[in-house]
């Protein structure tokens, strides 16, 4: 824990050299300012970018980026499934007291919550932060194969069924009036891996907004949420990695005042027997979904994008493109693992010639 405070107090200043870290990537060329960058360690167990390309002072760029890293601070303790805070019932609290009493939390993780159950209507059950049964499951596994990779091995057909009777969005308890939550099932938890860090990247980045900050651009973990354009009233080209060469970009876009969010089976995965399994879960199978490589979603609210990356990533195209085309403001790019892309007609004008 003090290895992760020092991490998480650690703020550096640096300059943008070429590219902005993490998928998808921001490229840019043709600034006429020259950007600040922040970095933030740690927060969603990842690296967090803030940059301006506004030109502003010094110190209204410090200033605006304590804002905006204090209200990814606030929403990693709120979230956080592994640690507990001081002062802060979390979703680690909420689920070690699962099967007990109601407990008086935050009227932001309130919010949040209503806010996961209402997407896990709008994608049909895909997008279910009840799914934690399942999902440590298979995070155990994953952190014992990185650990002892001889001993590597996915959970049995049994315990996914175990875990399965534990999911239902309906033993998430929540009192908006009373401002309580109750998981009423004492073997069920909560996981927010698909939702939480883009909600948390879209507060702070209306945060940014609400102090007249234009020309940012945040990069939380690869969550990337762009606030106004460039100075010139130009978009950032945006690079959208190929998942069989990482390494490599099948598409450039260009972007301005919207978030981009990648969901792929590169990103996070263990071996077994020489089969490569992510941590992308399907919720009819209960196994890593087998639909795409890659899945990139372009809307301007960041926990939106973030959720549906995830959703869309595990259902079939046709099913994807009716959620959607529902919601309006909604591009995507679908990458099959044979290389075979599926995008909507807006993505298309988003492409650089």
């Amino acid at each position: 824990m003090k290895f992760f405070k020092l991490l998480l107090s650690l703020i550096v200043i640096l300059g943008l050299l070429a590219i902005l870290a993490g998928c998808p990537k921001i490229a840019d060329k043709a600034v006429s300012v020259e950007p600040k960058g922040m970095v933030y360690f740690n927060f969603f167990d990842t690296v967090s970018y803030i940059y301006s390309y506004a030109g502003d002072a010094q110190e209204d760029f410090e200033t605006h980026c304590k804002g905006a890293s204090d209200i990814l601070l606030e929403y990693h303790n709120l979230f956080d499934i592994y640690y507990e805070h001081t002062g802060v019932v979390n979703l680690r609290t909420l689920n070690l007291n699962a099967g007990g009493e109601a407990m008086k939390v935050d009227e932001k993780l309130i919010d949040f919550l209503l806010y996961a159950k209402k997407l896990y209507e709008v994608t049909g059950g895909e997008m279910n932060i009840m799914m934690g049964s399942v999902l440590s499951l298979w995070h155990d596994c994953r952190e014992q194969a990185g650990e002892d990779p001889a001993q590597a091995r996915i959970p049995t057909e049994d315990e996914l069924s175990e875990a399965r009777l534990h999911t239902d969005i309906s033993l998430l308890e929540i009192d908006e009036e009373n401002c309580t939550v109750r998981i009423a099932d004492p073997k069920a938890s909560i996981d927010v891996g698909a939702l939480g860090k883009g909600y948390a990247t879209e507060k702070a980045a209306q945060y940014l907004r609400s102090v007249g900050a234009e020309h940012y651009v945040l990069n939380i973990g690869g969550n990337i949420r762009i606030i106004g354009h460039k100075v010139d009233g130009t978009g950032w080209a945006t690079g959208i990695k190929d998942p069989n060469d990482p390494e490599s970009y099948i598409k450039t876009i260009t972007l301005a005042d919207t978030s981009c969010v990648t969901s792929g089976n590169y990103e996070r995965y263990f071996t077994v027997g020489g089969q490569r399994y992510h941590h992308i879960i399907d919720k009819d199978t209960l196994m890593p979904s087998a639909h795409f490589a890659a899945v990139t979603v372009i809307t301007p609210d960041s926990g939106l994008a973030d959720a549906l990356s995830t959703a869309l990533f595990a259902m079939s195209y046709e099913d994807g493109l009716k959620i959607v085309e529902s919601l309006g403001n909604v591009d995507v790019i679908w990458i099959t693992e044979d290389g075979t892309q599926y995008t909507t007609a807006g993505f298309d004008k988003l492409v650089k010639n």
